[in-house]
């Protein structure tokens, strides 16, 4: 990893080494738009241009002509001195139209305020987690619900989400994995594309589009032990490899905005990253739009040791590039005194401000600042049938069938009773997920809701079970559980004893998982354990229905029950989705982005790890890389999903043996439904180069596509692999393909064994 560079000889080398951002040339800006912005930044005063990378949240409900309280006049009167640039959690047309209006039309230079939230999986119709939806492998999916949350959004009023997340997370214990789409680089590439596509559209300043924010720039999700917020300490080569794809994948997207991170990186914290912001993002890839600060990171490098104070933050932040300060107020009470002592170049300020204002010029808020307020249109887009019917389409797309081992599933529609099981599944509420934006609370179809509309009040038989979450349910306090009273239990033991069929909902609350909850222990929860063994002992005709944002360990689950459902926390239409599934109208063909783990003491855990020196050996003798309480393999490995069908994989074939340098070599293979119903699959492309001057994972995702089968239908499937899908990073040779041997797989996850051999020449 490069040094920090610092002092005035690193001011000069930035002046130099970074052009400013109107003379770089991208696809989607215009010398009108260029001209415009340097028109503006010539007539603002230093305040004004601080005052536009100052980013405050709502403090005040905008009802009355002014705050009542003084922190919140504080904010009001900032805005109109034109030195407020931003400001986030702001919602709704006529609160949103009040505070732009403010800005407008009072401030000096009625420049507009960009208006941000945190829509992550929707914003009021809530679709599944984003780590759900990457269980789709359906990049179009991940695009189409991030369309419909940017059209929703847009018409209440907002600009700018802070999403997508696109950190690799490879540790269950972290609680921001339901963010991100998961364990590997090339799969979560492929949804950041596609994301920020969703968000954006081809044209900004659209009318149903917001600006995205990709974030967390850099290797949040590598956080030690899984804990949130916490240090970060990567080889080049990993950063390289596996972190940044993701965040490069979204800047060829056309992303307007980045967020830098929480975390230290190798001792910097990212926030005052010069490497990260300066060197990478916006000089290698030429990235063009401003990054935001994660709220009050700028001022939290004091606690990480890397900042004296406040005035210290500020210089750092804006040296490394962090262009707009979130709620730390580092910028607008110390950057002025910063310029006029010589510390910080007003060509620095410049540059921020001209970013920030080259992004509002491109969603059209100086053409026109009321076109995110039209009332009409926010009552008509805003749940709407359709948005509905999208997020149900998109949530059944994203369950993952773990286990059907006496194909027990899909369930008759009529001639049974089906007992339905536990607080999850009678829930409204925990199917929103985390960050569930504008959701309205107890707004989600309950799985039984969902089973019930299916099979008929007169055969479902409900028992919640003993109570699961006993303590307030919100984003930022910590869930206490249900651990001693058994009331509910026996209810639900009778209930499963009368049915010829139990769907019990097991896992975990919505606020389980998210930002602040990592967890040292990954299994059920409360008594959610005692009440599935008591129910399978009553009937052992189960169905487990698992509602989660993370992996989880389920060993008793998974060598127990006949049937597993992973259906993450799906949204609006979680309980029909499910239902969709369960009866069989819809055959699940989702996949894991992620490893299940046997126990949480694996992680972090991922398919496209390295070997050691000593790979395998006896199961009998402890030297090699082992544990010996546990094999080394994930319970339920990436890219794995079971169908109510089955496909076979045959005849893979490659056009050559040999890959030339700037060749191309296609991969055949045939696929089957040789199972009695439609379903579709995912084909998986594996590689392993062999040989490498760094040591290379045993595997790498190169490729997927999601092919519909009928029963008895054959398709052939290609891939093409050249030079580019085989290059990898070392610090000694920077981006590079090297000559030698490589192994490839195709099939249906990533521990088939449909294998051929080539070599790169």
């Amino acid at each position: 990893m490069k040094k920090l560079i610092t002092g005035f000889i690193a001011l000069l080398i930035l002046f130099a080494a970074c052009q400013p951002a109107g003379e770089q040339k991208t696809a989607n800006s215009g010398d009108e738009i260029e001209k415009r912005v340097e028109e503006l930044l010539a007539k603002m005063t230093l305040d004004e241009k601080i005052g536009q990378m100052n980013q405050y949240t709502s403090r005040w409900e905008m009802t009355g002509p002014a705050p009542a309280n003084a922190d919140s006049m504080f904010i009001y009167n900032m805005i109109k001195e034109g030195k407020l640039g931003s400001m986030l959690n702001v919602t709704g047309v006529a609160a949103t139209r009040k505070v732009q209006k403010l800005a407008v039309d009072s401030s000096r230079l009625g420049i507009p305020l960009i208006l941000g939230y945190d829509v992550v999986h929707g914003y009021k119709t809530i679709f599944p987690l984003p780590l759900a939806e990457a269980a789709s492998w359906d990049p179009e999916v991940a695009k189409l619900s991030a369309k419909v949350a940017a059209d929703e959004s847009a018409a209440a009023g907002l600009h700018w989400t802070f999403a997508p997340m696109v950190d690799v997370s490879r540790d269950a214990r972290w609680g921001r994995v339901m963010e991100g789409a998961g364990e590997d680089p090339y799969l979560g590439s492929k949804m950041a594309y596609a994301r920020v596509k969703g968000f954006q559209g081809e044209d900004l300043s659209a009318e149903n589009t917001i600006a995205a924010c990709v974030k967390h720039f850099a290797a949040y999700g590598f956080a030690e032990a899984g804990r949130d917020y916490n240090t970060v300490d990567i080889s080049e080569e990993r950063l390289q490899n596996i972190v940044l794809p993701p965040f490069k994948a979204s800047v060829e997207a056309g992303a307007a905005t980045f967020m830098n991170s929480f975390n230290t990186l190798n001792g910097i914290p990212a926030t005052g990253s010069i490497y990260l912001q300066r060197e990478i993002l916006k000089g290698e890839w030429n990235f063009d739009g401003f990054v935001v600060s994660d709220w009050g990171s700028i001022g939290e490098m004091i606690n990480h040791g890397f900042a004296t104070d406040r005035k210290d933050a500020a210089l750092k932040a804006i040296i490394a590039g962090s262009d707009m300060d979130m709620e730390a107020n580092a910028y607008i009470e110390d950057l002025k005194s910063l310029v006029e002592s010589g510390q910080v170049k007003e060509e620095l300020i410049d540059d921020a401000v001209r970013r920030i204002l080259r992004i509002k010029f491109r969603l059209g808020l100086f053409d026109d600042p009321w076109k995110y307020c039209n009332e009409e249109r926010e009552k008509s887009v805003l749940l709407s049938a359709e948005n509905l019917a999208t997020a149900r389409d998109v949530a059944k797309k994203s369950i993952v069938l773990l286990k059907n081992e006496t194909n027990l599933l899909p369930l008759a529609k009529s001639g049974q009773k089906i007992a339905v099981i536990g607080e999850l599944a009678a829930s409204k509420d925990v199917p929103l997920g985390n960050w569930r934006a504008q959701a309205i609370p107890n707004s989600a179809v309950s799985l039984l809701e969902g089973i019930t509309a299916v099979a008929g009040a007169q055969n479902v038989i409900f028992a919640k079970g003993p109570d699961y979450v006993i303590s307030a349910r919100n984003f930022s306090t910590k869930l206490k559980y249900n651990e001693t009273d058994l009331t509910g239990l026996d209810a639900a033991v009778k209930a499963a004893k009368s049915a010829n069929v139990v769907v019990i909902a097991l896992g975990e609350d919505c606020f389980q998982s998210g930002e602040g909850r990592s967890q040292s222990d990954i299994s059920l929860k409360g008594l959610q354990q005692k009440l599935l063994e008591e129910v399978y002992k009553a009937n052992k005709n189960v169905v487990v229905v698992l509602m989660n944002g993370r992996p989880m360990e389920i060993n008793w689950m998974a060598e127990n029950v006949p049937s597993i459902l992973e259906t993450w926390h799906l949204g609006s239409q979680a309980g029909n989705a499910i239902a969709d599934v369960l009866f069989g109208d819809y055959n699940p063909s989702g996949k894991l982005p992620v490893s299940f783990p046997r126990s949480v003491g694996q992680m972090p855990l991922y398919y496209n790890h390295y070997f050691t020196g000593r790979p395998s050996g006896s199961d009998d003798v402890t030297l090699w890389s082992r544990y010996t309480d546990v094999s080394n393999s994930p319970l339920y490995p990436f890219g794995y999903g079971l169908s109510y069908t089955t496909f076979e994989y045959s005849n893979l074939n490659l056009s050559d043996s040999v890959l030339t340098a700037n060749g191309e070599l296609t991969v055949k293979v045939n696929l089957k439904n040789s199972g009695t119903r439609f379903g579709e699959e995912v084909a998986q492309l594996y590689i392993r180069d062999i040989t490498g001057s760094i040591a290379r994972p045993v595997k790498e995702l190169k490729g997927f596509q999601k092919i519909g089968l009928n029963a008895g239908e054959n398709a052939e499937v290609v891939f093409k692999i050249t030079t580019k899908d085989l290059e990898f990073y070392t610090e000694a040779n920077g981006w590079k393909a090297e000559p030698g041997k490589f192994k490839l797989w195709v099939g249906t996850s990533s521990t088939d064994d449909l294998e051929a051999d080539f070599e790169l020449k």
